[in-house]
């Protein structure tokens, strides 16, 4: 089986949020299965010369944007075992960002052809096309309303997978003719509430509608979080599935981790402690023998850092240290700026995102606070639990599939339910009488560390998706 996956991004290539860590590592774990699993993604300026000098010259053709024809440069590299795609073309994607433009529309509109305008020339035709977020949404409504006559592209299977429904692709009705180029009179594949929803067409015209989390699936099923597409949802339910995440043990693997001060197993725990030590020398914090918070993450509210803000102070008033890194809304980087300057003993903050440092609090950190509004998967939470620290989040989306609180003494870490800042303010209590209980922490760290976080289970539920649509050919 063939399967061309189609993102906007992907690690080691581009990346701006946890699609590129999916594109990276979900590909490899679906080769280990015998699926012959490549890559394709844009050309990017951004992308490093390192990279780029591992990309060989394939072909260039022309791709039509409505009434245009687009040079269309096709590169390709080998990256463990994965051959990838770039698609070339600098008016499009010689910017300085990956999205965020005027043109985003006929960009990735550009770049949706160009998927499917490439096959015939790359000598690999997918069974399926895997498309991922609102960029490749029009990737199966181009198969479906313009290609699927052609006897060449009349087999092949799509899935499109939601990382997250609120970024949809929503643009005015008179992108349809201008940019789209749909067929007359097949408005209403892309039409949605008055406007052009790219990843409206794609709920209607994939094969299968995957989420990155069961709960996500059903959550989004309901208007609180669908961002008004639940409707349509409702009405292709029958396609929808969820599969949670994975994160890749190659990257995030406190055994190998270069980025880390000191490399531990669940048989060398103790040697975590070294970690966090240095982190707190590094970070300007007292070397001391009190529960450290790890915060690592965008601070904007959806990720609960209204919930943070609310009860920080009462929470920092506790014997215990918090080191935080990220960016995002002024409000909060200049909350957390003033809670740095008021508790220099007890607060560090690193504004900005800084890989290696990332990896550091992972690694050095007791416990790690995530208590998401909504999540549709969410990576950090299995990144800390690989790191053994415990995570305290809130039951939503990807983080209620594999976080479990541990009141019972089975769990590996602590949750809540309610969006309200006392309940998680109460949870990060529970977490720090836990961590008094010596002997119980340890367990609880190994626990942690023991959980299976990887693709491998991802990787199956997939492949059995994609034999699922597939067997509908034969």
């Amino acid at each position: 089986m063939k399967v061309l996956f189609a993102t906007s991004e992907a690690y080691p290539f581009a990346m701006s949020g946890g699609l590129a860590d999916v594109s990276g590592a979900l590909p490899k774990a679906l080769r280990k299965r015998l699926i012959g699993a490549r890559v394709v993604l844009p050309l990017y300026s951004t992308i490093s010369d390192e990279m780029k000098d591992k990309m060989t010259f394939v072909c260039n053709i022309t791709v039509p944007v409505s009434w245009r024809r687009q040079y269309c440069g096709v590169f390709e590299a080998h990256i463990d075992g994965v051959i990838y795609y770039l698609i070339d073309n600098e008016y499009y994607f010689k910017r300085d960002g990956l999205y965020g433009y005027y043109d985003d529309a006929e960009r990735f509109t550009f770049f949706s052809r160009a998927v499917l305008e490439i096959i015939p020339h790359i000598g690999f035709k997918p069974d399926v096309i895997h498309c991922n977020d609102w960029q490749t949404a029009m990737v199966p409504v181009f198969l479906t309303e313009m290609y699927k006559n052609d006897p060449f592209y009349s087999d092949i299977k799509t899935v499109f997978t939601i990382h997250n429904i609120q970024y949809q692709g929503k643009y005015g009705m008179e992108l349809f003719g201008d940019v789209l180029g749909l067929p007359e009179g097949r408005e209403s594949i892309v039409e949605y509430d008055g406007c052009v929803n790219f990843m409206k067409g794609a709920i209607q015209c994939s094969d299968k509608v995957t989420t990155v989390s069961p709960t996500y699936a059903n959550e989004i099923l309901n208007s609180y979080y669908s961002h008004g597409l639940d409707p349509i949802l409702k009405e292709f339910t029958y396609k929808l599935t969820g599969i949670v995440n994975g994160i890749d043990y190659d990257v995030y693997n406190p055994e190998t981790d270069g980025m880390i001060y000191k490399k531990y197993s669940a048989d060398s725990i103790k040697d975590k402690e070294k970690n966090k030590n240095k982190l707190l020398e590094d970070m300007g914090l007292p070397v001391r023998d009190v529960p450290l918070i790890g915060i690592v993450t965008r601070l904007v509210s959806h990720k609960g850092i209204d919930l943070i803000k609310c009860v920080f102070e009462e929470l920092v008033n506790a014997d215990l240290q918090f080191v935080i890194l990220g960016s995002g809304e002024w409000e909060f980087e200049t909350f957390f700026y003033e809670m740095n300057k008021k508790y220099p003993d007890k607060v560090a903050l690193k504004l900005g995102f800084d890989q290696q440092l990332a990896h550091k609090i992972y690694a050095g950190a007791d416990i790690f606070l995530m208590p998401s509004k909504s999540e549709p998967c969410g990576l950090a939470q299995l990144v800390a639990l690989r790191y053994g620290t415990i995570p305290i989040v809130r039951e939503t989306g990807g983080l209620n599939d594999t976080v479990k609180d541990s009141g019972n003494g089975e769990g590996n870490g602590f949750t809540f339910k309610n969006y309200n800042a006392h309940d998680m303010e109460n949870t990060v209590w529970r977490a720090l009488k836990g961590y008094s209980d010596k002997k119980g922490w340890e367990i609880l760290k190994k626990r942690a560390m023991q959980c299976d976080s990887s693709w491998s289970l991802s990787a199956n539920a997939y492949v059995r998706l994609y034999k699922e649509i597939c067997s509908k050919n034969a």
